[in-house]
């Protein structure tokens, strides 16, 4: 959770400086109002959280989500909930008028360095210019059902994707198929935005395009930890990178 506060501040600050940023009582935004949905997050930041603190919160975070323009998600870690509350998670989310979107899982692991990766059918680029990253927001749209356009309104312009983050496309030929990020946080390597694109899954390309970020960034850092927030889809790839699962992680969104 705080390595998710760290990284969206400076995220959320990259795509719009007058971003909503804000750390209120056990409740976190990062919401930039962006058509990027990813970018626009509220989190719940306590721990031992019980049913009557869960559907206090719960509400603030609503009405917090349906003050704002565009659509984003509420996320929350289940281990900040004792069991009472983790257990009646889903009712209580319904009666703050909040939906289940998907549902992942927070890894961390110390697991650098790493050889450096490669992979027979692939290049890799560091994404340096406007035309790779529109390709990097591309492939996040993709691989995320979004309209092209949705990825490219989070990542077009940033300076921090093409300067901070240590940002990898993975190339077959000319076409850009995959990509992975990590980014220095708070002593840690937080890796964000892995997609491939749909039409070349299941070749093993997303976990050696995240290895490559991790082994760049970490050359760059000397930085050995990492974590990171899985999707339900993705959350096999990284243990064998070395990460190890910790706290499930559910994304709300505003219901009807």
């Amino acid at each position: 959770m705080e390595q998710l506060a760290t990284v969206w501040r400076a995220m959320v600050l990259d795509r719009d400086p007058d971003a909503d940023v804000r750390d209120l009582p056990g409740v976190a935004v990062r919401w930039a109002d962006s058509r990027f949905a990813f970018w626009n997050c509220v989190t719940l930041t306590e721990t031992g959280v019980g049913p009557d603190l869960l559907a206090e919160r719960l509400g603030r975070a609503a009405d917090i989500m349906r003050s704002k323009g565009r659509a984003g998600f509420l996320w929350v870690f289940e281990d900040l909930l004792d069991d009472e509350a983790r257990a009646g998670l889903p009712e209580a989310a319904g009666r703050a008028g909040l939906t289940l979107a998907f549902s992942g899982t927070g890894m961390a692991g110390d697991l650098l360095p790493l050889p450096e990766p490669t992979h027979p059918e692939l290049t890799f680029v560091r994404v340096a210019t406007e035309e790779q990253l529109r390709a990097y927001a591309d492939l996040n749209s993709r691989a995320y059902g979004m309209p092209l356009e949705d990825g490219r309104d989070g990542l077009l312009g940033s300076t921090l994707w093409k300067k901070e983050v240590h940002a990898y496309l993975g190339m077959r030929g000319d076409v850009p198929v995959t990509c992975a990020g990590a980014v220095e946080a708070d002593g840690r390597l937080f890796v964000a935005l892995v997609a491939t694109d749909p039409r070349w899954e299941r070749r093993g390309y997303g976990e050696v395009v995240t290895r490559k970020a991790l082994y760049e960034g970490a050359r760059a850092t000397g930085l050995t930890r990492a974590t990171l927030h899985a999707t339900a889809a993705g959350a096999p790839v990284y243990p064998r990178i070395g990460f190890v699962p910790n706290s499930p992680l559910h994304f709300f969104a505003l219901a009807g």
